[in-house]
């Protein structure tokens, strides 16, 4: 996102929570902090008057949420609560990274009329989330929420499954292991590019007025079809190498997600990634690290 709106000649600042791991970060300037104080963002916000905020902090694993629900619902609903407040005021423009989770099994195609059916702590507390957006938006705050389907990049962390499955594939052709295991592989998703939904974030926030939208590719992918497409770019055939883990399902699992972006696509937004383009450059990425870290 940072990258997107510099070419576009926005001055960009990003808020990060302080860390004792070292993270890639992007060139920008970069304030050390914590959404969930409420002192601190209003301080910053009051200091650099931003025209636009977007909001794309969230504890965001699915699965992870399971474990730490208290932790999950704080920072997610908590942290969006404080982040309308400090800009509540100003006259910025608000994006939410909502999700397409929200929609839980709502049956597909869904879109942003589409009954909301949260089947995990992390998909609940971005529900709450977005009522939030939508109340401080009816109250005169230039809100937005952006439902985006799963998307993906080289950057992309290493439990989401697009990525451990694309560097699995390029650890085992390389000799590395000799063996991937995941959960169920029967679930359905809409895979899209993180570079396309980017694009269609700024696009939503150059509207004269705010609403919501769903941003998706309009068609989805089990995680059979993920494997065949990874591990067919380095040549292998997936099934001599995947075990199943049942210890890996979901509690409560979504079983199929596929939006409608119509709503979105009538502002201009279009993809230029395919499925198969963003998995061949996440597979070659995956495997350029192998290469770096063998020099």
């Amino acid at each position: 996102m940072s990258e997107f709106l510099k070419i576009k000649g926005y001055q960009v600042i990003g808020i990060r929570r302080r860390s004792t791991q070292e993270t890639e970060c992007p060139p920008v300037e970069i304030i050390e902090g914590d959404i969930l104080d409420s002192g601190f963002l209003r301080e910053v916000v009051r200091e650099i008057e931003p025209d636009e905020f977007y909001h794309l902090a969230a504890m965001s694993h699915v699965g992870e949420s399971f474990r730490i629900p208290s932790a999950t619902l704080q920072t997610n609903i908590l942290g969006t609560l404080n982040c309308l407040e400090a800009v509540r005021e100003t006259g910025c423009k608000f994006y939410q990274a909502s999700t397409s989770e929200l929609f839980g099994d709502s049956p597909p195609p869904q879109d942003e009329t589409s009954p909301m059916s949260p089947r995990s702590p992390y998909a609940i507390s971005k529900l709450a989330a977005y009522w939030l957006v939508r109340n401080w938006r009816e109250r005169g705050l230039y809100a937005v929420n952006g439902i985006l389907y799963n998307h993906e990049s080289p950057r992309r962390g290493a439990d989401f499954v697009t990525q451990k499955v694309c560097t699995a594939a390029a650890e085992i052709k390389a000799g590395m292991r000799k063996s991937l295991k995941l959960g169920n592989l029967e679930v359905r998703r809409d895979w899209g590019h993180a570079e396309d939904y980017v694009r269609g974030m700024w696009l939503m926030m150059q509207q004269p007025g705010p609403d919501d939208y769903v941003l998706a590719t309009g068609e989805s992918r089990s995680v059979k079809d993920l494997l065949n497409a990874a591990f067919g770019c380095v040549g292998l055939h997936w099934g001599n190498y995947v075990v199943p883990d049942r210890a890996l399902y979901r509690p409560t699992e979504v079983e199929h997600l596929k939006g409608n972006p119509a709503k979105a696509e009538a502002l201009g937004w279009t993809r230029k990634w395919t499925f198969q383009t963003m998995i061949e450059e996440m597979v070659d990425a995956a495997a350029g690290r192998i290469n770096f870290r063998h020099r």
